[in-house]
């Protein structure tokens, strides 16, 4: 049984990248989309935290995009013959990362709490993430707007705040 989150952390980054895309440029998409990898790959690691979680939601499959896509108001084109990975999209794993982006101190504290899952040596270096230079947060202005994020980030807030044992943090 699989246990790679890959094609779940690939899904994720791709559905933030296109519903909160960069300024234009090459720098700007290579920069936005390592934030939303980092920030997916957190959210991942930590939605899964056992080779067991991954192997049963292999099992069990992803949620898929279907509803992120209509909050978002993203539309869905009939010539558009690219959309298998969609069905890899997580949308637990999608709010927790915008909720990453969009909050550096609850992004700081889910790193720290990376060491409890078996994941931690795979994460790598998550930089751009937990501290991201003026060029990172320029690339990726949408991408961390809270404002912008929140109708994503409510979704699964509450879950991941209570994972964290976080006090105080996000909205209301």
């Amino acid at each position: 049984m699989p246990t790679d989150l890959t094609p779940v952390i690939a899904a994720a980054t791709r559905w933030l990248s296109t519903a909160y895309p960069p300024p234009s440029g090459a720098l700007n998409r290579a920069l936005a989309q390592a934030q939303a990898h980092q920030a997916a790959t957190l959210a991942a690691f930590l939605r899964y935290p056992t080779d067991l979680d991954v192997q049963l939601l292999h099992l069990l499959a992803p949620s898929g995009s279907e509803r992120l896509d209509r909050l978002t108001g993203s539309a869905h084109y009939s010539d558009d013959t690219d959309t298998a990975w969609r069905t890899w999209v997580d949308e637990t794993v999608v709010s927790w990362a915008a909720c990453l982006l969009a909050d550096p101190v609850l992004a700081a504290r889910a790193h720290q709490a990376l060491t409890a899952t078996e994941h931690y040596a795979q994460a790598g270096h998550l930089q751009r993430l937990i501290h991201p230079g003026p060029r990172d947060t320029d690339a990726a202005a949408l991408l961390r707007h809270p404002d912008l994020l929140e109708g994503i980030a409510a979704l699964h807030r509450l879950q991941l705040v209570e994972l964290l044992d976080v006090k105080g943090a996000g909205r209301s």
